[in-house]
């Protein structure tokens, strides 16, 4: 297993299948792009499905996440979902994407074997959209979150981070409308893994700041806290249920104590936080005949040397060089 010192197991492996993106998000990158990973740097699909089928066939990984940049840009995502979905016990397979071509591929990743997908969305206007992301694809966000509903991609989730005089006013209307079509929302605070390392934590917006606005139009109920688990976001039943709210407070109420991920790089690097500062590279020990044994090893020992929790807070905190694009979220 996939122990720390802490006493926690990560069952949860977020995959980054890319770090290339076709979104040029305000808080993420800046509008000319990043330097991008070199073909020879990313680890191919064959070395991909290795690491993971190590991961749930000798290490007691339950889930499997496919992350990027935008994971949809991976040339070979069916194939690696269907190859995953193979997998003996069989992972719980879900994707995290922008919905750009989504609408296209939703029936085939179905079919391939995904269980679920969350999309981001940060606002309904598509002018907002424009603003935040320097591209003009609302609508094909729109209509990738309609194909994975029609897919039976279920829950469908939507992620939205909310940017201060830009789209929190948007809120309560974002959950108004993902209740009228079904859809999971999840607000997620700001977090500095930006490439710009421009985070400044005055100008974000907080959960406490989100709880509220949503109280000035739905009735929230708490859900149980055992109803969470190891899942990063507070859930709360909107206008007492079956529909919820989650909001995943990663700076002002972190989750750190139940975390239970390990993170795979698109160039073979584990991450045993999402903040860490350092990586262990399983890439070389691949492509140099590394056995299964001693590759899961390396992974072990990775996991075992997870600190007790990011840091945020702490005076010394330091910002990974990595940004959220080349890490996988």
């Amino acid at each position: 297993m996939l122990l720390d010192t802490f006493g926690r197991q990560a069952v949860d492996l977020r995959v980054s299948l890319t770090d290339r993106c076709n979104l040029r998000c305000t808080y993420c990158m800046p509008e000319e792009g990043l330097q991008w990973l070199a073909k020879p740097e990313l680890l191919t699909d064959e070395e991909i499905v290795r690491l993971v089928t190590l991961a749930v066939r000798d290490l007691g990984v339950r889930e499997v996440r496919f992350t990027g940049g935008e994971p949809m840009l991976r040339p070979g995502l069916v194939s690696i979902v269907t190859a995953c979905a193979e997998l003996e016990p069989r992972p719980e397979l879900s994707l995290t994407t922008n919905g750009i071509g989504l609408a296209r591929t939703a029936t085939a990743l179905r079919q391939a074997g995904l269980d679920r997908v969350n999309v981001s969305l940060d606002t309904l206007d598509a002018d907002t959209f424009f603003t935040l992301t320097r591209r003009h694809r609302h609508q094909d966000v729109l209509d990738g979150l309609a194909a994975a509903e029609a897919a039976g991609l279920a829950p469908v989730k939507l992620n939205a981070v909310l940017m201060r005089g830009v789209n929190d006013h948007e809120a309560a209307d974002l959950l108004a409308w993902c209740l009228e079509h079904g859809y999971e929302l999840r607000f997620i605070e700001q977090m500095p893994l930006d490439a710009q390392h421009g985070w400044d934590r005055s100008q974000m917006v907080t959960a406490e700041e989100i709880l509220d606005r949503l109280h000035a139009r739905f009735s929230l109920t708490p859900e149980p806290s055992s109803a969470r688990g190891a899942a990063p976001a507070e859930r709360w039943l909107v206008d007492g249920g079956p529909a919820s709210v989650g909001v995943i407070a990663s700076v002002t109420r972190p989750f750190c104590r139940a975390c239970d991920r390990t993170r795979l790089t698109a160039d073979g690097q584990i991450r045993n936080c999402l903040f860490a500062t350092g990586e262990t590279d399983l890439r070389t020990a691949l492509r140099s005949g590394g056995t299964d044994a001693e590759i899961g090893e390396l992974w072990r020992t990775a996991m075992w040397g997870k600190k007790a929790g990011a840091g945020i807070d702490n005076p010394e905190f330091l910002q990974p060089a990595r940004p959220m694009s080349a890490i996988g979220g």
